[in-house]
């Protein structure tokens, strides 16, 4: 299964944003991926106001990334801010491609180290997984990592990728914790984990939001045994990366934590 991470550094503006993906979709194309990754936020950076640009999964900014995606050939995950009932917005993650239309609401909101992502984002409620060509993958964004319950409860109905689209806060070890907290959740699950990131705004020149979490980089993907198999550095870039989803079978036989856990 080929995967291409596509980490970009997106703005405030939903159409430039939209630019970075079809840039990204055309390389994830060229090299053959059957899917294309983008982060948490890609619609809007963090730090933005979401409710004026937020859109429902009918809306033109949804429809202009399955565009690009049907045009490719290919799936695309994408981040983006769709309207609530009462009156915040939720954080999802678009999944469309060929014949293939799904989303999941981000469930654990980002209420740490002085960010309060639930004033003005209401939560999901239910784990998500969607059926590819190449495997069965389960959905999930930035904070969720933090619980691994999500990712035990995403394998056990039958995911054996485990999607992670982030914008990871920057500050003192929080890189260490991102990579820690992915190869973690791999273990957990005996599942493949692919993390895509915001890449660092600083790469490219451009001060980050000093009270939200706008990307560090380092997209991260871990085997089912918790080794790193790929990863990018802080800037934007596209990774394309070769997984085989059926090592998950053999390492389940070989550590079956899943089979073996009481609670």
């Amino acid at each position: 299964m080929r995967i291409a991470l596509c980490q970009i550094s997106s703005t405030s503006d939903p159409d430039a944003n939209l630019e970075l993906v079809a840039g990204g979709v055309r390389r994830a194309g060229e090299a053959g991926a059957e899917l294309a990754v983008f982060p948490e936020a890609t619609m809007a950076c963090f730090g933005t106001p979401l409710a004026p640009l937020a859109e429902p999964l009918t809306g033109a900014w949804a429809g202009e990334v399955g565009r690009l995606a049907e045009d490719a050939g290919i799936t695309v995950v994408a981040g983006m801010f769709t309207p609530a009932a009462d009156g915040r917005v939720t954080n999802t993650l678009l999944v469309t491609g060929p014949d293939r239309r799904a989303h999941y609401d981000k469930i654990h909101l980002y209420d740490a180290f002085g960010f309060t992502e639930s004033r003005t984002v209401s939560p999901g409620e239910e784990p998500v997984t969607v059926r590819l060509p190449g495997a069965t993958v389960g959905l999930s964004i930035c904070y969720d990592l933090r619980f691994p319950g999500l990712y035990t409860a995403l394998a056990e109905r039958g995911a054996s990728v485990l999607l992670t689209a982030a914008s990871w806060g920057a500050g003192s070890g929080k890189r260490e914790q991102w990579e820690l907290l992915v190869r973690a959740r791999a273990l957990d699950s005996t599942s493949w984990v692919v993390a895509c990131g915001q890449a660092d705004p600083r790469s490219i020149g451009r001060d980050p939001s000093p009270k939200a979490p706008t990307g560090i980089g380092y997209s991260t993907v871990v085997t089912p045994y918790g080794m790193i198999h790929d990863q990018l550095e802080a800037e934007p870039d596209v990774l394309v990366t070769d997984i085989d989803p059926s090592q998950v079978e053999q390492a389940r036989e070989t550590l079956p934590v899943l089979a073996n856990r009481k609670l």
